[in-house]
Order: structure tokens, then C-alpha cells, then sequence
């Protein structure tokens, strides 16, 4: 608020503040609209993302059943899986506004597993789509993560932007406001003084 007597000196120090005050409050909208439309990009890749890893999930219980059907449970459970060199995890990563965005895939090598003592194609499909449900995981689980930087970033800039526009710069509107009313105040005062001044000498 005002601090000291009023100077020209402080109004226009204080009109510069509150341009870059503005100038601030035009660049957080922007960037809300930036991180708006990211996450608007992204909800789109989850949707689709989610869509591909619930029918795998869909997919590999009715494998799952089949298997079991076909084998038993302990059948299954000494069924060979695949060996483990068998899937090969790549991550990439980039950034928006210094927001890292990731993403991951999981490939895995086909007949990688060690031939089986009773081999089904039930316990097969079995094992395939349960490596389908982990791809689709694997590729769905950056998306959630970025989701939640960029809607934990929205709602930091948000707040930031509502404080300037809200209270920083109205309070720098009504500190200018009052300095230079107080400036035409001891102009009028002076020149007053002059012109009473002049008459007297």
C-alpha cells in the first residue's frame, strides 16, 4: 500500500509494477490455456488407453478361465512363463512448460518361453494375453501420472493468476489511484500557494 509521501518519482514506479504485474497475469492465463489443452490431449490418450487395457483385463480372465478349465490350478501354476529377457521396457520422456510427459511401452520377444511338459492352447493364449494386460498397463500407467502433473500445475497457476487479477493488481489500481489524486492535491495546493504568493509581494 502507500508507504512515504507521494512523489512522481513513485506513481511511475509504481504504474511500471503494475504493467508487469498485468504482463505476468496475460502470461498464467496463457499458460492455463497451454496446460488446458494438454490435458485435454492427454484424457483423450487415457480414454483410449483405458478402453485397450479393460478388454485386455476382459481377455485375460477369460483366458485365465480356460486355462484353468484345461489345466487346474496347479497345472497352471507350473505351466513355464516367459523368461524374464523375454520383455524389454522402453521409457521416453518430454516436458510442457517444465512438466515432464512420459511414456512407456512394453515389448515382448514371441516363443520366449521354455517348452511346456503338457502344452495347451488354452495355457498359451493364457500367457499371451496376459502379456497384452501388461503392455496395455505399462502404457497407461505415464498417462495417469502426467494427468496428475498437469492438473496439480493448472491448479497452482489458477490460484496464482485468480491472486493477481483478484487482489495484487486492484490493490496496485487503488494505490496509483490515490498517489496521483493526492499529487493533483499538492499541485492545486502550490499552485494556489503561488498565485496567493504573487498577490501579496
Amino acid at each position: 500500500m502507500n508507504e512515504g509521501s507521494p512523489t512522481r518519482s513513485r506513481l511511475i514506479a509504481l504504474a511500471e509494477e503494475r504493467r508487469a504485474m498485468q504482463e505476468g497475469y496475460v502470461f498464467l492465463d496463457e499458460k492455463c490455456l497451454l496446460l488446458a489443452g494438454e490435458m485435454l490431449r492427454e484424457l483423450q490418450r487415457h480414454d483410449a488407453l483405458a478402453q485397450t487395457f479393460a478388454a485386455a483385463q476382459r481377455t485375460a480372465a477369460d483366458a485365465l478361465r480356460a486355462a484353468l478349465a484345461r489345466h487346474g490350478l496347479e497345472g497352471l501354476s507350473v505351466y513355464p512363463p516367459a523368461r524374464a529377457g523375454s520383455l524389454a521396457l522402453t521409457l521416453s520422456a518430454s516436458a510442457l512448460m517444465g512438466i515432464p510427459l512420459h511414456r512407456a511401452e512394453l515389448a515382448a520377444t514371441p516363443g520366449s518361453a521354455p517348452p511346456a511338459v503338457f502344452p495347451s492352447p488354452e495355457a498359451e493364449a493364457c500367457r499371451t494375453a496376459f502379456v497384452a494386460l501388461a503392455q496395455a498397463a505399462t502404457a497407461l500407467a505415464p498417462v495417469v501420472g502426467n494427468l496428475a502433473r498437469l492438473l496439480r500445475e493448472y491448479r497452482r497457476t489458477v490460484r496464482r493468476a485468480s491472486s493477481l487479477h483478484d487482489i495484487v493488481l486492484p490493490e496496485l489500481e487503488a494505490e496509483v489511484a490515490a498517489i496521483a489524486g493526492q499529487l493533483e492535491e499538492l499541485e492545486r495546493d502550490e499552485a494556489l500557494w503561488i498565485r496567493g504568493a504573487r498577490r501579496g509581494s
